[in-house]
């Protein structure tokens, strides 16, 4: 009875949130004059080294928004939505570049400097200091606390402990220690550390897996053109599977690939914001330009690469595929590298996933920060090692079910956020 329950909230908060988010990309897309065609001067931006904080807020931002999504995820709604769904997947990451110009931008424009002279900022600064609502600042950041504990650590390291216990026998509780120390090696050591592992790990961890599907993807060349005419064909035009209907079959390929393009780039979450307010000395409209090059990254180029690799895979060797689940595609198109397939993509998985634990982090650490000020940050931090242990131990279907639940309700303030500042963002944008 609770497993039908938590399905149903999940389904309902997924189309609300769809909805919601969805329809915000559109808006600030048509107002903004396609902001989007402004993403290689963000890449430029990026990359310019005039401003270092620039490039490692981004680099913190990815490694949240990068994780297990890009692959499972993927392959998941392949599975449900059929090839079609990585279209819709890709045309929301797309969209969604929009939205997280636009929160970013208020998030440098009303965030403060601390102390030590570094500066924060996020969502709940700018309901405070832009719209004067305090109570849903503090509404925001509770649940963005909670979000860290859920999606982003023990979800997260629930990962790792799967992806290792595919490879090697060992026992779950000594993978969740040993995460759970990792992480703490690196989150104690404060903002600067956790950027300077970030700028390095999201790299590195981006290549190497990207390398396996641009293998795949010249391995399977002859196929490709065939793999991306499925896709596009399927996303408007799929085939009814047995005893169902073409509109049915549609409405899952839209619905799928919308939600996963939505929850892997973040756009409108409220998350990524926290961590372009870090850049020192950027402008709201340059930090804007290049954090939101992140969901360009994460959603467009990556699931895409991760979509086409898969379905070209299935053109090819449609008999590899037969009664595979669909969390097993992208373990079956890997299978066809020359050596140690399953294993690049267990390590991929890994360090997506303890790449998320640290960023996620940084979110957390600004919410408690806001809530509670600097002395119960090492409390969080304490706590967020232990949600590392757990979630590698426990079982995660209401761990899911409620991480799905706080992200959505983390939304909700951050969206009414960028409607009710929408004229400042545009006004903004044109002065940038």
């Amino acid at each position: 009875m609770r497993g039908f329950f938590m399905e149903k909230l999940g389904q309902l908060v997924t189309s609300v949130q769809m909805l919601l988010l969805f329809g915000t990309h559109l808006y600030f897309t048509v107002r903004l004059r396609f902001v989007q065609r402004k993403v290689p001067r963000g890449i430029a931006l990026s990359f310019s080294g005039e401003n270092s904080s620039s490039y490692s807020a981004l680099a913190t931002a990815l490694a949240a928004t990068i994780g297990t999504g890009n692959i499972i995820g993927i392959s998941t709604a392949i599975a449900i939505g059929g090839p079609g769904a990585v279209f819709w997947c890709w045309l929301t990451g797309v969209f969604g570049i929009a939205t997280c110009y636009a929160e970013c931008f208020l998030s440098v424009k009303y965030r403060v400097r601390r102390a030590d002279g570094t500066y924060t900022g996020g969502p709940m600064y700018v309901l405070e200091h832009g719209l004067g609502k305090k109570g849903l600042a503090v509404v925001f950041s509770l649940f963005t606390v909670l979000a860290s504990f859920g999606m982003g650590s023990s979800v997260q390291a629930h990962s790792i402990s799967s992806a290792i216990t595919e490879q090697l026998r060992i026992s779950p509780h000594l993978i969740g220690m040993a995460a759970g120390v990792l992480v703490g090696k690196v989150i104690i050591g404060g903002s600067r550390q956790i950027a300077k592992v970030c700028t390095w790990l999201v790299p590195v961890m981006s290549v190497f897996y990207l390398g396996g599907c641009v293998f795949l993807i010249f391995k399977n060349s002859h196929a490709v053109p065939a793999a991306a005419a499925l896709i596009i064909k399927s996303a408007f035009c799929p085939e009814a599977a047995a005893g169902g209907t073409v509109g049915t079959v549609l409405m899952a390929g839209i619905r799928t690939g919308i939600s996963r393009g939505l929850f892997t780039n973040e756009a409108g979450l409220g998350s990524i914001p926290m961590a372009a307010a870090t850049a020192q000395g950027a402008s709201p409209v340059k930090q804007g330009l290049i954090s939101m090059t992140g969901p360009f990254w994460d959603t467009v180029v990556m699931c895409a690469l991760t979509g086409l690799a898969v379905v070209s895979s299935m053109v090819s060797s449609p008999e590899r595929y037969a009664g595979i689940s669909g969390e097993r595609l992208c373990f079956a198109a890997f299978g066809e590298l020359p050596f140690g397939g399953d294993v690049i993509l267990s390590v991929s998985l890994v360090l997506f996933a303890f790449a998320t634990i640290i960023g996620w982090n940084v979110y957390g650490e600004c919410a408690v920060r806001y809530l509670w000020g600097e002395r119960a940050v090492k409390t969080y931090q304490v706590l967020y090692m232990l949600f590392v242990y757990l979630g590698a131990v426990i079982s995660m279907d209401l761990v899911w079910g409620l991480s799905d639940l706080f992200n959505f309700l983390m939304a909700l303030p951050n969206l009414l956020c960028l409607w009710l500042l929408r004229k400042s963002v545009i006004t903004g944008k044109r002065g940038g």
